[in-house]
């Protein structure tokens, strides 16, 4: 099914995933207009896209997701809504409230705004995190969207993912102002990798700041399998196109899908070093210490914040959940996403590789000249 003609709102447009998005809407479909929702978007991002723009309509729309206005404004004559937007802390360094304003309440003005203003389907990035892993750090491998885990969310930012992802899913079904039904669906990537990832860009500098050794926080046989940007981008146009069809509506609406592809099932840390490894990078060969011993100190360096929070609030660089998020085997199937969507990896795990290794190419002369003259 097309979105011919369709006017699409993109939250979160000038960010990571939004911006491949925005790309691709242009490069596959012919929607008579892309509304580009975010605090600011750059005219240079507008100019980026005239290569493949056609005959779409771009749009920016600046302003604030819990500025319930400016939502119902930006979704007025809409056919569908992306919402990738999201404030992702996994440091606790963002007060609750701030968390909870944008990734919670933004969700929810954004689906009031589409039932006011008669949007046909909502799609939400969820993530990964909305299961887990759990305190204990219980392994998951190739869980699908039937597995049963004991998910005890501790961060904020999975907390409040959740919740935004379950409103989303309880507004599938609910009456339009002109009749019509409002379908929605959730999509859980795992860790998102690509051009333009700040996370590998942030352990690449930290990587050259230790002589060109990159970090290793995360044991060998912890697992994980990092997602592709193009293929969630296009994980999401294909959600966009079941929930436009008919015979699929019913079946998706209302569902959440995880999302990964195939790229090889590695540590965070030997990830990182198989992406790496090209530009001269080592990883270091095992955990700076012991993982209980490391667990330890971390609770007491959480301690010894929350003592001092009355008087200073200091963000420690580390905390337990996040130890345990990177030291646990982590892995989904997206098995149901291909049967229900029509999913799959549009580029293949070599491509993938290729196209992040050449954009942290030409991002590696700055970042040394940038530590160099601190």
């Amino acid at each position: 099914m097309s979105l011919r003609g369709d006017v699409c709102v993109v939250t979160g447009a000038c960010g990571f995933l939004g911006k491949r998005l925005v790309r691709l809407l242009l490069e596959e479909e012919e929607t008579a207009e892309i509304r580009l929702l975010d605090k600011h978007v750059p005219q240079q991002v507008l100019q980026s896209l005239e290569d493949c723009r056609g005959g779409t309509k771009l749009s920016a729309f600046e302003g604030d997701i819990r500025d319930s206005d400016f939502v119902r404004k930006a979704c007025r004559g809409a056919t569908n809504v992306f919402h990738t937007a999201s404030m992702i802390d996994v440091l606790e360094s963002v007060e609750y409230s701030e968390i909870y304003g944008v990734n919670v309440k933004g969700t929810q003005l954004l689906l009031e705004a589409c039932l006011h203003e008669n949007v046909m389907s909502f799609i939400y990035t969820s993530t990964i995190e909305v299961v887990g892993p759990n305190p204990r750090g219980d392994p998951m491998v190739n869980g699908t969207e039937d597995t049963v885990y004991d998910s005890r969310l501790t961060l904020s930012y999975s907390k409040t993912k959740k919740e935004a992802e379950d409103r989303t899913l309880q507004a599938n079904g609910q009456l339009l102002q002109n009749g019509g039904r409002l379908a929605t669906c959730s999509l859980r990537p795992a860790y998102i990798f690509g051009e333009g990832c700040r996370f590998l860009l942030g352990h690449m500098t930290d990587g050259i700041r230790k002589g060109n050794v990159l970090n290793r926080l995360s044991a060998r046989e912890a697992l994980v399998n990092p997602v592709y940007v193009g293929n969630v981008a296009f994980a999401h146009l294909q959600a966009a196109r079941s929930l436009k069809e008919p015979q699929k509506r019913d079946t998706v609406g209302g569902k959440f899908y995880f999302i990964t592809d195939d790229t090889p099932h590695l540590s965070y840390a030997d990830f990182n070093y198989c992406m790496m490894s090209p530009l001269g990078f080592s990883v270091q060969d095992k955990l700076q210490m012991p993982l209980r011993i490391f667990y330890i100190v971390i609770f007491f360096l959480e301690a010894l914040c929350m003592l001092l929070r009355p008087f200073i609030r200091i963000v420690p660089p580390m905390n337990r959940q996040l130890l345990t998020l990177l030291n646990t085997t982590f892995t989904f199937s997206y098995q149901k996403a291909k049967r229900d969507l029509g999913y799959f990896p549009k580029y293949s795990w070599e491509e993938a590789r290729r196209r992040t290794l050449d954009w942290l190419a030409s991002q590696l002369p700055q970042q040394r000249e940038t530590l160099q003259s601190n």
